[in-house]
């Protein structure tokens, strides 16, 4: 899994068109509705905190993990802006735990896809089980096997700033694998510094989520097209998975 060391500096531009407000608003929703006002949200995977930050204004207190400092770095100061009271844990998403249990579990923007087996996706679901108080919900979206066959495939994305050109090219490995190689060069005031990011994303079906979900011990499993209450369609490209401990 990469530590996004050098994309951490770009990443919050990069995601701009994300709309966290509003991915935080459908979230939130379904919190209120299963009697999550306030409370502790684990916000996993959490980046430089695109998606803690509307949790926080909202009033939830936030626990963050990451396994990029970099990224971690960015997100305590994106979080000071907008409270005190937050906690923030460098630690691998498939081996985790928490001294006191939370009351939701957020998984946001495809994390769950950096995960390339069954046996790792499991990993993780048994961690936010174990640090879910009874009746927590589990709230992640993923990537669908679509979209990583159909729209990232072989493509290649290219980012051309004024302090940076980014280039983002993708390689099909099979019909669920795409690796991702990231050249970044970046301004040094006369010249270019070139970095470089690799990872892979996962797809997985809706079934094999939901079975592994169910033998971790979650129940009342509900499968969602992006933000909205619809059932995913074939070209659905994110989905979002709602599922309770106990």
């Amino acid at each position: 899994m990469s530590s996004y060391k050098y994309l951490s500096s770009f990443y919050d531009e990069l995601c701009e068109n994300v709309e966290y407000e509003a991915r935080c608003d459908y979230i939130s929703n379904i919190l209120c509705s299963n009697g999550i006002i306030h409370g502790t949200i684990l916000d996993l995977a959490c980046g430089t905190g695109g998606m803690s930050v509307p949790f926080a204004k909202k009033g939830y207190k936030i626990i963050g993990i990451d396994l990029s400092e970099e990224m971690l770095e960015i997100a305590s100061k994106n979080l000071f802006e907008v409270c005190d009271d937050f906690t923030l844990l460098k630690s691998n998403m498939r081996d985790f735990s928490l001294t006191d249990k939370v009351d939701a579990c957020i998984c946001c923007l495809d994390s769950i896809n950096h995960l390339n087996s069954p046996d790792e996706v499991s990993e993780t679901f048994k961690c936010v089980f174990n640090s879910l108080k009874e009746d927590g919900l589990f709230i992640f979206d993923v990537n669908t096997v679509y979209k990583h066959q159909s729209v990232l495939a072989d493509n290649t994305f290219v980012f051309d700033e004024d302090d940076y050109y980014l280039v983002w090219d993708n390689e099909l490995l099979d019909d669920r694998t795409v690796r991702i190689l990231i050249d970044i060069f970046c301004f040094n005031g006369s010249s270019y510094d070139r970095f470089n990011e690799e990872f892979c994303e996962t797809a997985y079906t809706v079934d094999e989520i939901k079975y592994l979900l169910t033998e971790c011990g979650f129940s009342n499993i509900k499968v969602y097209d992006e933000l909205c209450f619809e059932n995913p369609k074939n070209d659905s490209e994110r989905i979002y998975f709602v599922c309770k401990k106990g």
